[in-house]
């Protein structure tokens, strides 16, 4: 069954923000870390949001890091306040972990298209035809995803969770990205029904151009996240999450580092390994639409401006709900992936 979305029709992208004077970038800085401390808020950024806004939430006390790691971070923090710098279903997450905050977004309209292109309400009937298969969902869903699921799962656990299911002896529903599915399935052998979904990031990676690349800089390792496409990830010296792909840049031995996932990353990633040089994954090449060019449309709507409106107005148009008995829903399968996380760590 068929349920791939068409990202051209089933939704719109951002426009490209504003970009800001020197003078402006200063002004908004200021304000935002007067309005943190105001507010009695933390400032927590995902690795893909832009470089100056991950070196402000590292300035003024916050984080930077993947989407689970951000709410962990938060719910752990004294602040009552979040200011998640990212995309929905992230600000959405810290809700579900830290109901008593009050969790706001420098726009609730920055989404995710593997949480666009899965909408509940199909997913839940995809779900009631295949009653025989264990939900697990990506950390990119909607809480109403999460709350229809069995378990949730990041990147960085997804084999592992996964191998430990098959060996239960259980068949997976899996959503949304297909390309993480299948990766996963190729590492376990388990078996896996997955939802047709796709980062328009990682999805534009592009083989030819990648083998060129590789002939430009022979001395340069390949690193790629599970979200690409198969051919991608068949030429990497590593694969992995954002956490796990900036210690693969800092471990391995090569010079030169090809990255194919969002350019984000490189802030991190470069403090990791100063001494490297960091290459972006061609996007350009066969069939190329550059919906992307390696950067998230709506991540790049974490502005400055946008930040500190987040922080000054709060409000309907930037603070982030979920209803009671959603998050409550949506809590089981998350705690259900802590825990086991948490035994991996152990």
């Amino acid at each position: 069954m068929s349920l791939m979305f068409n990202p051209e029709t089933a939704w719109s992208f951002p426009a490209k923000p504003v970009r800001l004077t020197a003078d402006e970038k200063a002004f908004y800085r200021e304000k935002i870390k007067e309005l943190l401390k105001k507010r009695d808020a933390v400032m927590v950024a995902h690795y893909y949001t832009d470089p100056e806004i991950q070196a402000l939430a590292e300035e003024t006390g916050g984080c930077v890091a993947d989407s689970l790691e951000m709410a962990r971070f938060g719910s752990q923090h004294s602040a009552s306040t979040l200011l998640v710098a990212g995309v929905r279903f992230m600000g959405e997450t810290a809700k579900i972990l830290s109901p008593e905050k009050t969790v706001l977004m420098p726009t609730l309209e920055a989404e995710c298209s593997l949480d666009l292109g899965c909408p509940d309400e199909a997913f839940s009937r995809f779900c009631d035809l295949h009653p025989d298969r264990t939900v697990v969902v990506y950390a990119n869903t909607s809480a109403a995803v999460k709350a229809r699921a069995d378990w949730v799962v990041t990147s960085s656990i997804a084999v592992e969770l996964i191998d430990y299911l098959d060996g239960l002896g259980e068949k997976i529903l899996w959503a949304p990205d297909r390309h993480l599915g299948q990766y996963v399935a190729r590492q376990t052998g388990a078996d896996i029904l997955c939802w047709q979904g796709a980062c328009i990031v990682h999805d534009e990676f592009k083989t030819q151009a990648l083998h060129r690349m590789k002939s430009l800089y022979p001395a340069a390792a390949v690193l790629v996240h599970p979200e690409s496409p198969q051919a991608i990830v068949d030429l990497a010296d590593a694969v992995g999450s954002t956490s796990q792909l900036i210690q693969a840049a800092k471990t391995l031995p090569h010079p030169q580092l090809i990255v194919a996932t969002d350019r984000g990353i490189f802030y991190k990633m470069q403090q990791a390994c100063p001494e490297k040089e960091l290459l972006e994954a061609p996007t350009a090449g066969e069939g190329a639409t550059c919906r992307s060019c390696a950067h998230c449309p709506w991540m790049a709507m974490n502005g400055l401006k946008a930040i500190a409106d987040g922080l000054e107005q709060a409000g309907d148009t930037h603070e982030i709900q979920v209803a009671a008995t959603l998050r409550e829903a949506a809590l089981i399968p998350l705690n259900r992936m802590l825990t086991f996380a948490a035994g991996l760590k152990k």
